[in-house]
């Protein structure tokens, strides 16, 4: 490596690769995008009874389901033994993070498979293979009250996901950025941001005809709110590890000042993931005018920088550990 960032030979063994980064970012995309598609099912949809749903909504339920399940699959070739991961669908251990992440997925993957189904009732009645969950879809709606609550149920879950992907590293207490209570909120507000991004542009790209643009102005309000939240986070993030012993505070200034993983943090996380998006925000997107080529920009511009986000936090979790 280049004498410039100075040695970090001792740094090199990573034992969380570059697929738990992507697992942690479909993950949080997936619990993002359900929680999302219900804020507007539920605000635009509330007392009404138009069976068109909105394309933010519609997103929602693709995007959920298929990102939880590529990442789960990519989980579990990671593993190094694919065909022992039933395992963990068979043995628990309540005080392991893991163990309550386990319990989590297995309520909330098929709760979004549920919701897809509802959501997209009239293309299921269509496809014959898919007829079969008919009765029950019926059987939900013949009880409204059953479906508002497996609203609120996957609701619930959704933001369990989303917070469990920062709780999975903040248990390994041996690694300052990672034993560090803010992480789950920031991985569940990034989260939120992601799914609001990829909602739009899936509701761009796939469901125009039933595009409603308060519904985006609303998700444009909404997204830039979570992106001024992440400012704060990340700062209380490496306060903390300063206020975490010496440790701590090596490993923060490493994380910040050396190598490449600082140059992702400057250049990636808070110019394209944060400061792009805000500069955006307040300039072309200013008092959330519909602009379309600049939402799209700003959603693919915050994708990229929630990824980066969970890329650096994993690989600078472990290369710097103030050893």
């Amino acid at each position: 490596m280049n004498s410039m960032w100075g040695s970090m030979a001792q740094h090199e063994i990573v034992h969380w690769p570059w697929p738990i980064a992507v697992y942690l970012f479909l993950a949080g995309l997936s619990a993002g995008s359900m929680l999302v598609a219900l804020l507007v099912k539920w605000n635009r949809h509330e007392h009404s009874t138009n069976s068109i749903w909105d394309a933010m909504v519609k997103a929602g339920a693709l995007i959920a389901p298929s990102a939880i399940i590529l990442g789960l699959g990519l989980l579990v070739l990671d593993l190094g033994k694919p065909l022992s991961f039933f395992w963990l669908l068979v043995y628990y251990n309540p005080t392991s993070v893991m163990s309550i992440g386990v319990i989590i997925l297995l309520c909330y993957t098929p709760l979004t498979l549920l919701f897809t189904l509802m959501i997209f009732e009239e293309n299921v009645k269509q496809i014959q293979v898919l007829r079969v969950f008919l009765p029950l879809i019926t059987f939900v709606r013949s009880f409204s009250h059953r479906a508002k609550e497996l609203e609120y149920f996957l609701f619930a879950f959704a933001l369990a996901v989303g917070a469990y992907t920062g709780f999975l590293l903040s248990a390994i207490q041996a690694l300052p950025m990672w034993n560090n209570p803010i992480l789950p909120i920031l991985f569940l507000t990034s989260g939120i941001s992601a799914g609001i991004a990829s909602n739009i542009l899936v509701g761009l790209l796939f469901f125009k005809s039933s595009l409603n643009p308060e519904s985006v102005k609303y998700l444009l309000v909404l997204d830039m709110r979570a992106v001024m939240s992440e400012i704060p986070l990340l700062i209380m993030l490496f306060i903390g590890m300063f206020y975490g012993g010496e440790a701590g505070v090596l490993a923060a200034k490493s994380a910040l000042t050396q190598g490449h993983l600082a140059w992702i943090f400057w250049c990636g996380v808070v110019g394209i993931g944060l400061l792009t998006p805000l500069t955006i925000a307040f300039t072309a997107l200013r008092n959330h005018a519909y602009r379309m080529g600049f939402i799209v920009a700003n959603s693919m511009i915050v994708l990229l920088g929630v990824f980066l986000l969970r890329y650096y936090i994993v690989y600078a979790g472990q290369t710097f550990t103030g050893v």
